[in-house]
C-alpha cells in the first residue's frame, strides 16, 4: 500500500472498486449523519482526516509497484467507528493520487478496500474486544491502532498475489514472498503508529473530555483507568 497507478490488471481492479463502493456510500451516510447531528464534531473529524493524511504519505519503498508507510486510520476508527473513516480515508487516497502521485486511481478501489476499510475495521474490532475486558484505554488504543495498521498490509498483499500468483507455487507462494517483504518494514511501522496514536489520544483526553465522552471514548462518569486517565467505555 499504496498499489501504484496502473499496476493491477484491469479486471482487478475493477473488482476492487466494486467491493469498496458499497462501503463508502454507508460510510457518506454515517458522516452526514454525524454532521448533521453534532456539528461541533467538525474539528475532531478533520483532525482524524489530516492525521490519516500525513502519516499515510509518510511512504518508504517496500515492494516493486507498492510501498510501506503508517495507515492513520486506526484513531478516526477508534473515535467515530468504521464507516466515517471509510470516507476520510477515501478522501485522503483521491487526494494523495492526484496531487502527489501515491497510488492511483485505476488501483483507488484497491487501495481503499485495503486501508479504508479493512484497516478501520479489523483495528476497531480489536479495540471493542479489549475493552470488553476492561484492558486500560491506552492499550487499547494502541492494539487497535496497531492492527488497523497491519491488517492493511496483509490485504495488500493478498491483493497483489492474487494479480501476480507465483509461477511456480501460485497464490499461496506469492502471498508468502509479498508478505514477508512487507514485514520487513510494516511491522516496525505498526508499532511506531500506535505508539503515537497513543499519543495523540492522550492529548485528546487531556483537551476534548466533553467530546470524547459524546462519542463513547470516555464515560461520561468520568472514572478513572490504573494510569490515572478518565476510563473508556466498550463501543
Amino acid at each position: 500500500m499504496h498499489i501504484a497507478e496502473g499496476f493491477l490488471p484491469p479486471a482487478h481492479a475493477i473488482a476492487w472498486g466494486v467491493a469498496s463502493a458499497p462501503f463508502v456510500v454507508h460510510g457518506v451516510r454515517s458522516l452526514t449523519r454525524e454532521v448533521r447531528e453534532h456539528p461541533e464534531s467538525t474539528l475532531l473529524l478533520g483532525a482524524s482526516g489530516a492525521f490519516t493524511f500525513v502519516l499515510s504519505a509518510l511512504k518508504l519503498p517496500s515492494v516493486t509497484g507498492s510501498c510501506s508507510h503508517p495507515t492513520g486510520t486506526g484513531l478516526g476508527a477508534i473515535l467515530f467507528r468504521p464507516p466515517v473513516m471509510a470516507v476520510l480515508g477515501t478522501i485522503t487516497l483521491l487526494f494523495q493520487a492526484l496531487l502527489l502521485a501515491h497510488g492511483g486511481l485505476t488501483t483507488l478501489g484497491a487501495n481503499v478496500f485495503s486501508m479504508a476499510v479493512v484497516g478501520p475495521w479489523a483495528g476497531y474490532g480489536v479495540y471493542r474486544l479489549l475493552r470488553r475486558y476492561d484492558v486500560p484505554l491506552m492499550v487499547t488504543v494502541f492494539c487497535g491502532a496497531f492492527v488497523a495498521d497491519l491488517s492493511t498490509y496483509c490485504v495488500t498483499s493478498v491483493q497483489l498475489a492474487l494479480a501476480f500468483p507465483d509461477p511456480g507455487s501460485g497464490f499461496l507462494g506469492a502471498l508468502g514472498k509479498f508478505g514477508s517483504i512487507f514485514a520487513v518494514t510494516q511491522i516496525p511501522l505498526a508499532v511506531s503508529e500506535g505508539l503515537l496514536t497513543v499519543v495523540v489520544m492522550r492529548l485528546l483526553v487531556q483537551s476534548s473530555k466533553g467530546e470524547l465522552a459524546r462519542l463513547g471514548v470516555l464515560s461520561a462518569k468520568s472514572g478513572k483507568t490504573t494510569s490515572g486517565e478518565p476510563e473508556a467505555v466498550a463501543r
